[in-house]
């Protein structure tokens, strides 16, 4: 049986008014190049879509991952939009195009990309979750809950299909050279909670069924690896498979209601609530910001795409959302005071550096006392 590859790459080419939202022509532009590909048969078929200020493709073939025709297709295409967008002065334009050649795959050149390749089952029901102003690891906890909590996931413990539990492919994601671990669950679940709570450090990179089933697959890609310097989130993207032996779609969805704290918002530099939002809803305005994601539903069939159905789009998450803006809220209280502005280690590739390199030199080893007082200033009489 022919097995089809879905590929989602996405990139922050550019956006209006800061970064809030993709502008019409850069749809049009993608939609055009993508449409060509398909009569070229490139891909099968596509899906343009947005989380906020990023572009996302959305493709099916039976190519394979890391193949180089379907990943120079998105990378020709980001191009195309990148050099149209400084052309119409749009905002950070580029932003997420690193290099200025392709090497094979856009991995390590700025875009982000998560791919999965399976035989198609009797129905293929998958979602894509594209997120905007947040990192990698913004999928750990949640991705955890499907897969190894049955306070989650009902099937855990009740389908005998789910029963022998998951197995996560964990990838270092501060290494030069990519470094991965497989541990399985529910056996390891301590161990597996031991690194994904390190959410900028070790993210959840594929998950399978114990018996090899493929069922998820999330971008790593980390900006200021390539960059060496911030340059905007990583804002990644995951797909997700469900029914039929994994974890139903509402299972998948229902990790999504905790609206849980991330890294990224204003300046990538800021902690705050993940707010699962409709399409219409991911543009990113307060404080460039709260994080947010959104979740698009297909059908797979025969390599086509049918659908979709925004997935968050329903009055089930309106207190999910309330509770995430409330938190948002208190966040934004503590203005430039940790917890809501990242630790010192996180902010390491920001722009906060160059400013702390102002105060180095003015540090000493001796208390300061201010002039005209000495250390001993006691006022007691004799």
């Amino acid at each position: 049986m022919v097995e089809t590859t879905i590929s989602v790459i996405k990139a922050d080419i550019g956006s209006l008014a800061g970064h809030v939202i993709v502008p019409d022509f850069l749809f049009e532009l993608a939609r055009k190049e993508l449409k060509a590909a398909v009569e070229k048969k490139i891909i099968q078929d596509f899906h343009v879509t947005n989380a906020g200020d990023d572009l996302e493709f959305i493709m099916t073939h039976n190519k394979g991952e890391n193949n180089e025709e379907v990943h120079r297709l998105a990378w020709e295409t980001f191009m195309k939009g990148t050099e149209l967008a400084r052309e119409k002065k749009i905002y950070a334009a580029g932003q997420d195009m690193l290099a200025d050649t392709f090497s094979g795959n856009v991995k390590g050149m700025g875009p982000g990309s998560a791919e999965m390749t399976f035989e198609e089952r009797r129905s293929e029901p998958i979602a894509v979750f594209m997120a905007d102003k947040t990192e990698p690891g913004a999928f750990n906890l949640p991705l955890y809950k499907v897969y190894a909590d049955p306070f989650n996931t009902a099937g855990l413990v009740i389908d005998p299909n789910l029963h022998d539990g998951f197995r996560f492919v964990i990838q270092d994601i501060m290494k030069d050279v990519p470094c991965f671990i497989e541990m399985k669950c529910p056996e390891e679940s301590y161990d597996v909670l031991a690194l994904l709570g390190s959410t900028g450090k070790y993210t959840i990179k594929k998950v399978y069924r114990n018996d090899g089933m493929i069922t998820a697959s999330v971008s790593t890609d980390k900006l200021h690896a390539v960059a060496g310097k911030y340059v905007g989130k990583d804002d990644p993207v995951a797909i997700v498979r469900a029914h039929s032996g994994l974890p139903a779609m509402g299972e998948v969805l229902e990790a999504f209601t905790t609206p849980h704290l991330v890294s990224g918002w204003m300046r990538g530099s800021h902690a705050g609530p993940l707010l699962p939002v409709s399409l219409k809803d991911s543009r990113c305005t307060r404080f460039d910001g709260p994080p947010r994601v959104v979740a698009l539903g297909f059908q797979v069939s025969n390599g086509k795409l049918v659908g979709p159905v925004d997935l968050f789009d329903d009055v089930a998450f309106d207190i999910s959302r309330q509770r995430g803006m409330e938190v948002a809220d208190y966040l934004r209280r503590h203005g430039p005071f940790q917890p809501h502005r990242l630790s010192d280690d996180q902010m390491e590739y920001t722009t906060l550096p160059k400013v702390l390199t102002r105060c180095k030199s003015r540090f000493i080893e001796e208390e300061i006392v201010p002039k005209g007082k000495s250390k001993d200033h006691s006022d007691s009489a004799e």
